[in-house]
């Protein structure tokens, strides 16, 4: 089945080929993902929309991310993927108007004797509000967390945050400074 593969490739994004999801990760093989993070500007300042990952995901269950991370099928657009993803996850169907950010390749070892080898593509969306209706099987909690709160969360308890979390963050700071 497609949606258990994922796509292989070189640090430039040349895809290579195919690999099953489990083993990609078992492996360290280089695959393509996206990480999203929607967000709003308040009164208060920037917050932004993170999920707790279920306890039962293959890794980093309980652990704190971005709005949604997966992996783009073949021939799937960034776009599509994310549309989808944020649907399964969080029950997002709202339309919503995505602005890509730049990719970053990094290397994370995870729970389960498992290793994240990604070519990660940023998405940021922001919104004024949206509905969501989590599925249980991949969010145990979620909430709009404010940007000074989840920076110093992410400097007090990195630990309760996913390996590539701090690195995704970065990124969408400077994207959404420029």
């Amino acid at each position: 089945m497609l949606r258990d593969q994922v796509v292989l490739v070189t640090e430039n994004g040349e895809p290579t080929g195919l690999a099953e999801k489990l083993a990609a990760h078992e492996q360290g093989l280089l695959h393509l993902a996206f990480s999203v993070m929607i967000y709003r500007e308040t009164p208060h300042g920037r917050e932004y929309l993170l999920q707790q990952r279920a306890m039962g995901k293959y890794h980093s269950g309980g652990l704190w991310t971005n709005t949604c991370c997966s992996h783009p099928m073949q021939g799937e657009s960034f776009e599509a993927a994310a549309k989808r993803r944020l649907n399964e996850e969080l029950g997002i169907v709202a339309p919503l108007s995505f602005e890509m950010g730049e990719s970053f390749c990094y290397r994370a070892e995870l729970d389960n004797n498992l290793t994240e080898h990604e070519l990660d593509q940023i998405i940021v969306c922001q919104v004024d509000d949206v509905t969501l209706v989590p599925n249980p099987d991949e969010v145990m909690d979620w909430r709009w967390w404010p940007q000074q709160e989840m920076s110093a969360a992410m400097g007090e308890k990195p630990e309760q945050f996913t390996a590539w979390f701090r690195q995704v963050v970065d990124k969408i700071e400077v994207q959404l400074a420029a």
